[in-house]
């Protein structure tokens, strides 16, 4: 059996950018297009809606998180191309937005406001993709999505499933009094982080690492993983997965989840961080 077509959906930031501009390099002659998330679209409320939902639950000592992982690189991408040519960096694959690098690469690209719209759907028929691969997405996928690939789709979620299931698992995991960080490729399911896990390893962490530095090794890994799941299903030898139990889903943490980690000198993002949100589009 050959090598699956692929639709990938994506939410680009820091935790996976790097990660998946590599895979988009490695994988280009196989992906039929590239979905990204658009994540101030309208049905979220728009960027001021998001932060007002965020302030509410977390309060703002979840700010910091939310800026470098998601605000700085969006805001920084526009002007990746004059910041690399600044630092030396050039086409570095690393350091490209996914999309200049799919522009560069011929590999079609749309914003995505609903996965399970009219425009999504269109992009399906055109461009007739076999799988469907889900690499840090923030929008869940119904079952006539899902039906849309005939091999329907596969997940990388950066935490040991079945545990912290959720957007931030790195969090949950880092809340525990004995961190287990580690990553999961699984089936999608219209159950949020749900589906049959086909690969998984654990990934011990130093102790002063972040949640973001967590969820950026963790992707990373989970590349890796993907890549041998991908393997066997081109060559016919992967098998259904194993059905997990379905614990409690772990939301964006609260403020008491929060102030229990500064508690215990826990964070979630650091100025090393920081640094590397403002060189993810400009340094390789």
């Amino acid at each position: 059996m050959k090598r699956p077509r692929l639709a990938l959906f994506v939410l680009e930031a820091l935790p996976n950018a790097r990660a998946v501009r590599r895979f988009v390099a490695d994988h280009a002659d196989e992906i039929a297009f590239v979905g990204l998330s658009n994540a101030e679209r309208p049905s979220t409320g728009g960027l001021l809606g998001q932060v007002r939902r965020h302030l509410a639950r977390s309060g703002p000592a979840i700010l910091p998180y939310l800026a470098v992982n998601f605000g700085l690189p969006d805001l920084l991408a526009p002007v990746s191309g004059p910041l690399r040519r600044l630092t030396g960096a050039g086409p570095a694959v690393s350091a490209t937005p996914l999309k200049d690098l799919c522009r560069d690469l011929g590999i079609p690209t749309s914003r995505v406001d609903d996965v399970n719209g009219p425009e999504v759907a269109q992009a399906f028929a055109s461009h007739a993709p076999d799988l469907i691969v889900t690499f840090h997405f923030d929008q869940i996928l119904s079952g006539p999505t899902l039906l849309r690939a005939p091999l329907g789709g596969l997940n990388i979620h950066p935490g040991l499933l079945p545990r912290h299931r959720g957007p931030v698992p790195t969090i949950h995991a880092l809340a525990e009094d004995t961190p287990d960080f580690g990553v999961s490729v699984h089936r999608l399911a219209v159950t949020i982080d749900a589906g049959a896990l086909l690969a998984q390893s654990a990934v011990p962490l130093s102790g002063d690492t972040t949640a973001t530095r967590a969820a950026i090794l963790l992707h990373e890994e989970g590349r890796r993983l993907l890549e041998g799941v991908l393997t066997q299903l081109g060559d016919g030898t992967l098998g259904p997965g194993e059905t997990l139990p379905i614990l409690p889903y772990c939301p964006f943490p609260d403020r008491r989840l929060l102030a229990d980690l500064r508690r215990r000198g826990r964070k979630l993002t650091d100025r090393r961080d920081l640094n590397e949100a403002l060189s993810l589009s400009a340094r390789a």
